[in-house]
């Protein structure tokens, strides 16, 4: 087992941002895909099923993410497709870890973000950050409530995905431990 903190990253906002309405972001490419998640929410012979999803990645994020002292893995409802769809677009390897959700989008009972509770049980103890764009701050609390080791939940705006000033943090944080 790796002595190195834990990683845990989504795709839709801090790697994909989606919410960017005209995103201009240099270097970042658009792919359209079909993830399965996605591909079940829509109408059977759809146009917006027969285009794909817009997906928007920075193929200069991988090799950035893997010069920190992380031990990466997703934390994603791309689950496992993030490692045959994602990984290649922006440069990680093809077989990271994956959080696999035994319920996706469910209500948790305390209105924690649904991820949360999952998230915790898979680090099992571990220091991590989980880099998200849909924790709160009562994210942070349960985290610090019931989690024994460091932890740091890193909200990205998903109209800018991960910026400069995140990849700096991520890097102090690690360093801090």
């Amino acid at each position: 087992m790796s002595t190195r903190p834990l990683l845990l990253l989504d795709v839709d906002g801090p790697l994909n941002p989606f919410r960017a309405p005209f995103l201009r972001h240099r270097g970042y490419v658009t792919r359209r895909l079909r993830p399965a998640n996605w591909s079940a929410r829509q109408r059977p012979g759809s146009r917006r099923l027969r285009r794909g999803l817009k997906v928007r990645l920075h193929p200069g994020h991988g090799a950035r993410l893997l010069t920190l002292p992380y031990e990466l893995a997703w934390a994603t409802t791309w689950q496992h497709q993030a490692n045959e769809m994602i990984a290649p677009v922006i440069g990680l390897p093809g077989d990271l870890p994956v959080i696999e959700w035994p319920e996706l989008f469910g209500r948790d009972p305390e209105g924690l973000y649904w991820k949360t509770r999952h998230v915790l049980a898979w680090a099992a103890g571990r220091p991590f950050v989980w880099v998200d764009d849909m924790v709160t701050d009562l994210d942070v609390r349960h985290v610090a409530a019931h989690h024994d080791a460091a932890a740091l939940l890193l909200p990205v705006d998903a109209r800018k995905g991960l910026r400069e000033r995140d990849f700096a943090e991520l890097e102090r944080w690690a360093l801090s431990l």
